[in-house]
This record gives C-alpha cells, structure tokens and sequence, in this order.
C-alpha cells in the first residue's frame, strides 16, 4: 500500500528554485545527505559517537568531516584560502569530546548545507569551470567539480556512517 509520509528523494523531487541546472544533482546530494544524517543519528547515544568498529572511523568523525569538507570546497571554490579556524577545524575533526552530542553534529552539517544552497543560487553557469586551486599545494580543480566532490563526498561518509551507527546501535540493543 502506498505511505504518503514516505519522503521522495532530492532527485526524484524536482528541481530546487534559483539553483543552475548544471548543479541541481549537487544540491540534490547535499540535501538528501542533510535528511539522511539527521535520520541516521536522531537520538543516538553520546557515549557512542567516538566509538570506532574495526579500527574505523567514528560516527562523530564523519559528522564533522563532512561539515568540514564541505566548508573547504566552497571556500576553494570561491577562489579563496583557508582560515586558521578552518585549519583548527580540520586539526579536530575527529576529536573524541564526551561533551558533544550527535544532534549538535548534525545541526552544523545542516547550516553548512543552507550556506551551500545560499551560494549555489549566486553562482552563474560562466564560472563553473573556472579553474580554481585546492590546497597548499594548489592542486588544480573547477568551480563545479569541487561542489560536486562536497557532494559526493557527504553520500560517500553518509554511506560509512550508517555502517556504524547499525553495528553500534546492535550491540546496545
């Protein structure tokens, strides 16, 4: 029987407003990424956000990776460098903090998510691919190829996430 509460994903939903053609898939991902990391993490426990399974990554981490590489593709993207808080940020990405709660992570991947729409809606199809550099290395890339490795890089850590975030919750259950 059909559910009317089941949500459509992003890309089965429509073009959103004011967004270039050329990076609806992107925004697309980012949103859907937005939905699932609140999914995924709503009421899990806070003893478990650094807990690492296999030697792997932890949920928290990948919370604040994608926060953090999102952040740094839009700032490379917007042909500017780093800040020092940028750096720190990246320095603690994966910091064990009891404090932290998955619902706080989870917020601040959601803001940097808002700022991407609200840049995504400035962006003009001209400067897609422009050449824009990555790093200290000044590695070369594009406009739109580093919007849509923030993409593709949040579904690839939701994907890692939700490993871990199952196996954790199984063995408290």
């Amino acid at each position: 029987m059909f559910n009317e509460q089941v949500q459509v994903e992003f890309w089965l939903a429509g073009p959103i407003p004011n967004i270039p053609e050329a990076l609806q898939s992107a925004i697309h991902e980012l949103l859907q990424s937005e939905r699932a990391l609140t999914k995924y993490t709503m009421d899990f426990p806070k003893e478990l956000l650094w807990a690492k399974v296999a030697g792997r990554a932890s949920v928290g981490f990948h919370m604040n990776h994608m926060t953090g590489v999102l952040d740094r593709m839009m700032t490379y993207a917007k042909s500017e460098s780093l800040t020092d808080q940028q750096f720190q940020f990246l320095k603690q990405e994966g910091t064990f903090n009891l404090e932290t709660e998955a619902e706080d992570l989870s917020e601040q991947f959601s803001l940097k998510v808002a700022e991407a729409l609200a840049y995504f809606k400035t962006i003009r199809v001209r400067k897609l691919t422009e050449i824009r550099t990555v790093g200290r290395r000044k590695l070369p890339s594009t406009v739109i190829d580093l919007l849509f490795h923030a993409a593709e890089h949040s579904q690839r850590h939701i994907g890692r996430l939700l490993v871990t975030v199952c196996f954790l919750k199984s063995k408290i259950s």
